[in-house]
């Protein structure tokens, strides 16, 4: 084990703990066993919305077992609201119920037999309200109010259903002049996140220090919010984050856990909650959306204006939805160049589950009416898909949106590798057609990582950094950077996360950002080892042997002697913050994809067959080739849902028709398409490690627009609304030409 740096980034090495996830030895949260755990179990309403007259939970402590009835009474007062960015969710539904799946009291109990016995003997009185469910109920004149404007402040929005209202643009969108103009209303399902993992979380009181464990995105998101309900100082707050079986943005942000975190603090004893399936589905969602676009070419197909008007239905609570909302909102115009820009954004508030991130951070919403629209553009210019979207695309430090950072990529070689992997320009089989879309999102902006880096005197090394492993494999990838940096096997290395207490801060996992910025913050921590270990072997051998290739053991045990002894290095990454930009800071790259899609459409069903499916995202460098391909794989896939089939539905009174795994559909391997590609873009250009840039959420961005593409190449429908289900198809089909 030397200085020297042996090269083990770029290369597909086997992924950390893949053997345990796949021969279920892998523990989750809800796998871990606490002694004299109490079990939790939630009441809710079968409403959407309704006013809470009483509770009676007289009953419930008569169950054999029950330890603890909690209600919004039994909360400090007022009830303590939380959120990451707005303080408005409540520990415990108070007073009114906002949606379908809000929790209205909790009982722990030694068994859950007993918790749930007992949550069926409270009885509550309660008056059903006129609720508002779809962006169309929440935006009428006299709509309920979802939140009392109390909560809301002085704003001239106030006494409205819009939380938020984002514009952004520059030009004249109204003045600017076009050949043509294409206009139209796409919409865009609420859908599930689904992961396989249940929601499940613990939390326990020792020694003074209240320890929530949760399959977290963002410990440290969490560990403020806790501390924040509780009235307790950060240092008496530890999070435990196992890796999550699945989060997709669903898990990044609190939700049941400052309910638990009480009831841990009122028993004194450990207590447990993991939730069903069904209840998970009313945990989160991904936005619905309603975009109306206008869009102006000149003659040979150039863009001259985008005039956008975009409404996310982000729910009863604030969540992350006006963050979704904001940032999606800004790059609503892709990766295009467009001299006259006008974007609405509005985050509405409703009387649903809240929604919160979900893979691709509002952009597959917008990216689907925009993609859309350009292809109803090349037809009605006689212009091809493929050309008319080169003719667009920002150049390589192009900067397309003013006054923020210019094209970091050959933008161009992925759409063009995207049309030559589907045969672009070649006859399709009969009943078969072919699309195209691309779809850019903004990585992270204002963010913070650190990493501390321990050479121990065995050459082994720890890394400490506080990014999760949600399945990207993180673990696998800072492994690889830490082991290239210092020169040992990548198998001597060791990555540690997911805990408060152990490892430094680091804002988030989201935005594709782990590789980029806990990547260089251990690279710059490896870099500290390095200039420490050159320090050491000066004083120890000369100044000639700093130059030299040293081996770590030696140099550790000639400096330590027999106590032996380490080093630590500490690396920062940080992406700054500036309050005049309008998200608060620029974008430390641009994920972009391109998406290639051939399909078959069966006219007298509707049903879609998938033949071929491409990506091809541009990455910089990717530091595991293999973990790429599996996360643009699963995006891709993920994006199939919400394309064809994924929706949730809802009656009249605000509740969910299709709660679970039989009613709510996702791709299985039958759905899967015939073939399914994906390539990488390496130029070596992003901020990253040895130029890598962040992935895994590009996949999903634009599949929905390419397979509508492909739809309307083979059987000449255009539909406007997703998901393409058979019916949707057939009933288009029905009506065409008309």
């Amino acid at each position: 084990m030397t200085t020297t740096r042996a090269r083990v980034f770029g290369e597909s090495i086997a992924r950390v703990g893949g053997l345990a996830r796949v021969t279920g030895a892998q523990r989750y949260a809800a796998d871990l066993k606490l002694e004299n755990v109490l079990h939790v179990k939630l009441l809710h309403l079968p409403v959407g919305h309704a006013r809470i007259d009483a509770i009676d939970t007289s009953e419930a402590p008569a169950v054999d077992g029950v330890r603890h009835v909690l209600t919004a009474a039994d909360l400090p007062q007022p009830v303590p609201r939380f959120g990451p960015s707005f303080h408005d969710r409540p520990v415990l539904a108070d007073r009114e119920v906002e949606y379908f799946g809000e929790p209205v009291a909790a009982v722990a109990a030694e068994t859950e037999d007993a918790a749930a016995e007992a949550v069926r003997r409270i009885r509550v009185e309660y008056e059903e309200l006129p609720g508002v469910y779809s962006l169309e109920d929440a935006l009428a004149e006299g709509a309920p109010l979802v939140q009392n404007p109390e909560l809301r402040g002085d704003g001239p929005l106030a006494r409205t259903n819009v939380l938020r209202e984002h514009r952004f643009g520059w030009g004249d969108a109204e003045a600017a002049e076009a050949a043509l103009v294409v206009e139209g209303t796409y919409r865009f399902p609420m859908v599930s996140h689904f992961a396989i993992e249940p929601f499940a979380v613990l939390a326990a009181v020792r020694d003074g220090v209240l320890t929530v464990w949760s399959p977290v995105q963002h410990p440290f998101v969490l560990q403020r919010v806790i501390a924040e309900v509780t009235g307790l100082p950060v240092t008496d707050v530890r999070i435990v984050a196992p890796d999550s079986g699945g989060g997709f943005g669903g898990k990044g942000y609190p939700k049941y856990e400052p309910l638990v975190a009480f009831l841990a603090l009122q028993t004194g004893r450990p207590v447990r909650l993991v939730l069903s399936l069904e209840e998970s589905f009313q945990a989160s969602r991904r936005a619905a959306c309603r975009v109306h676009i206008r869009t102006g070419f000149d003659a040979d197909g150039g863009l001259r204006f985008q005039d956008i008007e975009a409404d996310f239905l982000i729910g009863a609570y604030a969540d992350i939805g006006d963050r979704v909302v904001s940032k999606a909102g800004y790059t609503a115009t892709g990766p295009y160049r467009t001299p006259h820009v006008r974007i609405v954004a509005r985050s509405v508030l409703s009387h649903t589950v809240p929604s919160t991130a979900f893979r691709g951070f509002g952009v597959p919403q917008l990216a689907w009416a925009l993609e859309s629209q350009l292809d109803e553009a090349s037809r009605r210019l006689d212009i091809d898909p493929l050309a008319l979207r080169v003719r667009n695309l920002a150049r390589k430090d192009e900067q397309f949106i003013p006054g923020d950072k210019p094209a970091d990529g050959d933008w161009e070689e992925a759409l063009r590798r995207a049309a030559e992997a589907i045969e672009w320009g070649t006859p399709a089989p009969a009943g078969h057609g072919r699309g195209l879309a691309m779809g850019l999102k903004s990585s992270a902006t204002v963010s913070l990582t650190n990493a501390i880096v321990r050479l121990h005197f065995d050459g082994s090394v720890s890394v400490l950094v506080g990014t999760t492993d949600m399945g990207q494999g993180a673990r696998t990838v800072l492994s690889q950077v830490a082991a290239h940096e210092l020169g040992v096997p990548v198998e001597s290395v060791r990555v540690v996360m997911g805990d408060t207490s152990v490892v430094p801060f680091d804002t988030s996992t989201s935005a594709s950002r782990s590789s980029v910025f806990a990547g260089n913050a251990i690279l710059f921590a490896c870099e500290d080892l390095r200039t420490q270990l050159r320090a050491i072997a000066s004083e120890l051998y000369g100044e000639d042997a700093a130059a030299a290739e040293l081996d770590h053991r030696r140099v550790l045990a000639d400096y330590f002697g027999p106590s032996r002894g380490e080093l630590i290095g500490v690396g920062r990454s940080r992406a700054r913050y500036l309050p005049d930009h309008p998200l608060g800071g620029e974008p430390s790259f641009w994920e972009v994809v391109a998406v290639g899609c051939e399909a078959e459409v069966d006219e007298e069903t509707g049903e879609i067959l998938i033949h071929k499916l491409v990506t091809v995202s541009d990455v910089g460098k990717a530091i595991n080739p293999q973990h790429v391909e599996m996360q643009d794989e699963g995006a891709a896939v993920m994006g199939l849902g919400h394309t064809v089939m994924e929706h949730l539905i809802l009656d009249d009174r605000g509740v969910i028709q299709n709660l679970g795994a039989l009613d709510y559909r996702i791709p299985t391997a039958k759905d899967l398409p015939l073939e399914l590609v994906t390539f990488m873009v390496e130029n070596g250009d992003g901020p990253g490690p040895y130029g890598a840039k962040g992935a895994g959420e590009s996949g999903i961005l634009a599949i929905s627009p390419a397979v509508a593409a492909a739809v309307r190449d083979a059987v000449g429908v255009t539909i406007r609304d997703l998901p393409l289900t058979p019916e949707r198809v057939w009933r288009a089909l029905q009506t065409r030409g008309a």
